[in-house]
């Protein structure tokens, strides 16, 4: 027997039952965008490979040590999306969106890749969702967007269980006084510091912050922290962001330690994160990024946007309030008689035609499997159809839950199923 081809490590399969769970968020997630009057925007799934040096950073893992890249036939590198931040905003520029409003509140779903370790709830392909409001530099749209994703929580039954961590980073100037402090502050350990962070240290030492190695964690605990160092400016908008978010009866946890991992955010920084998830317990994370746009050749234009994956909130769903995901047919046919086999595929197609989710058995298999699979797929009602059945033009119609049982004409059937739900 030839040998079995292996899905690539690092990537999943996502079967049937788990996909409606996907679908139940995915439902949510389009619900809640709509009320937030956010419209969706679908970038490639690869883009250039300078986009993503130019607007994560080269200093990043992501674009250091994570991508998928190629060069195509005309020589040209190319590379799967790592994230879609940087793909909305050149969607943003090259589309000339600032021409049809002032603010463009953008969201988006699919597919992203990175080749880091796997991990539960975390692969090489992995999806992700998110938000992106351009066009706006004032604190409110920073507190929409947090408003946001915790009316996606509350949906999801799972806000009690999730902590918002806020910072600021500042504007340039703030974080050239911050950065210079921390470097000072950390300068004497240099050499205690992790061989990564040693590194960072001249490029972007404020990453040091976001370390995970235990020998940083310990000298940062005690640094500069970066609230000492935001001008007037800075230290207002910060101010404003929290006084709404009181206001609106949104808790929140400052961390001093919060930078976020890629080099494009300004200001207002947070993440939500979930005990559910053990020590990796961030479920969404985002900021404000105003220098972005200018950054990959736009003019200058404020942003801020969050991404959330897909596969870790649903973890967290699962850990505290499962959703209801369970199949919902509403009919499945039982043919009985090879001569009626001809027959049936017409009739059910046309209960399909008319809304009715419909199965039937393609096994031809006896009466009493062929009710085992229809209860296994969590049918509302079975339509049982015989020989003295078909030569009236009726199907026993049984509703699964009362039980009760009357014959229904063929063309009664969708209407008889619509008034009993």
């Amino acid at each position: 027997m030839p040998d079995k081809v292996q899905r690539v490590k690092g990537v999943n399969d996502i079967l049937p039952n788990e996909a409606r769970q996907w679908q139940a968020l995915e439902r949510i997630i389009q619900d809640v965008m709509q009320r937030y009057a956010y419209g969706e925007i679908r970038p490639p799934i690869f883009e250039k490979t300078e986009l993503f040096a130019r607007g994560v950073g080269e200093d990043t893992d992501i674009v250091s040590k994570e991508m998928y890249s190629l060069t195509d036939m005309s020589k040209t590198s190319l590379t799967l999306r790592p994230e879609l931040t940087a793909g909305v905003v050149r969607s943003y520029i090259q589309n000339n969106l600032q021409q049809i409003s002032p603010v463009q509140k953008l969201w988006y779903e699919g597919p992203m890749f990175r080749q880091e370790r796997p991990q539960k709830g975390r692969y090489r392909q992995f999806w992700q969702f998110g938000a992106e409001a351009i066009g706006s530099p004032h604190p409110e749209q920073d507190v929409e967007m947090i408003a946001l994703f915790q009316a996606i929580l509350d949906e999801l039954g799972i806000a009690g269980s999730v902590t918002l961590k806020i910072n600021s980073v500042g504007d340039s100037e703030s974080r050239a006084t911050y950065r210079s402090a921390l470097q000072d502050y950390l300068r004497p350990h240099l050499n205690e510091l992790s061989e990564t962070s040693q590194i960072r240290f001249e490029s972007n030492p404020l990453r040091i912050l976001d370390s995970k190695d235990p020998r940083d964690k310990e000298l940062v605990k005690d640094a500069p922290k970066i609230r000492e160092c935001l001008n007037e400016a800075s230290a207002n908008h910060y101010e404003q962001v929290l006084k709404m978010l009181d206001i609106m009866d949104i808790s929140y946890v400052q961390d001093d330690l919060l930078v976020r991992g890629l080099d494009y955010y300004t200001h207002t920084i947070f993440e939500f994160t979930s005990d559910a998830l053990g020590a990796q317990d961030a479920i969404c994370g985002g900021g404000r990024y105003n220098d972005l746009v200018h950054e990959l050749g736009g003019k200058e234009v404020p942003a801020i946007g969050w991404a959330s994956g897909i596969e870790r909130l649903l973890l967290v769903v699962e850990t505290i309030s499962p959703l209801n995901a369970s199949p919902e047919l509403d009919l499945f046919l039982i043919v009985l008689g090879d001569d009626l086999r001809t027959q049936a595929p017409q009739l059910i197609r046309d209960w399909r035609i008319a809304g009715l989710s419909c199965d039937s058995d393609s096994l031809r298999r006896s009466m009493k499997a062929q009710m085992r699979e229809a209860n296994r797929q969590g049918a509302k009602f079975v339509a049982i159809l015989g020989e003295d059945e078909f030569a009236m033009g009726v199907v026993q119609l049984k509703n699964f839950e009362s039980g009760e049982q009357e014959s229904v004409a063929f063309n009664q059937v969708v209407g008889t199923i619509n008034d009993s739900i």
